[in-house]
């Protein structure tokens, strides 16, 4: 429900703005989580029967095809952790790679439900656009998660069983 109500151009302008600090504050926040947290058989993260150990999403979409195009927001954190290439193949390596896909799954996730902060300052059906452009933007990135977790977590296995 509209309760402030300001000129067009700047309630765009703060629509622009809030965007970029809502999603670096969801990233902020995911870095702060003990890693503990973050456990990829747990059953927010774990795989689902359906999900096919993530084949499911190249099936339906195709994200072998663009999945490399999407952003890395590591950089934009100290020690951000890099997902976009394997950088090694050593099991604990591979083992904080699977942490950190759980925790930008849960960035993206929570980077979504701000959406109807924009209710307070734009009519309903803006707020309406607020969530499509959250899903739009957030959801290739949880299916990037979703796709990738399985697949490193057979490569993990595979270390274990060398050793």
């Amino acid at each position: 429900m509209q309760i402030i109500f300001l000129p067009t151009e700047i309630t765009i302008v703060i629509c622009f703005i809030l965007w970029p600090v809502f999603q670096f504050a969801a990233a902020y926040l995911c870095l702060k989580i003990n890693d503990r947290f973050f456990q990829h058989d747990t059953f927010i993260f774990r795989s689902a029967a359906w999900e096919k150990r993530g084949k499911i999403y190249d099936h339906l979409f195709r994200i072998r095809r663009w999945k490399r195009f999407l952003p890395d927001g590591a950089a934009l954190f100290k020690n951000g952790f890099q997902k976009k290439h394997l950088a090694s193949l050593s099991r604990d390596y591979l083992a904080q790679y699977l942490v950190e896909s759980c925790r930008a799954e849960l960035g993206h996730w929570l980077a979504i439900l701000p959406f109807w902060v924009f209710g307070f300052f734009t009519p309903f059906p803006v707020v309406l656009y607020m969530l499509a452009y959250a899903i739009i933007i957030n959801l290739p990135c949880i299916l990037a998660q979703r796709y990738n977790r399985p697949r490193f977590l057979e490569v993990l296995n595979k270390t274990k069983e060398r050793v």
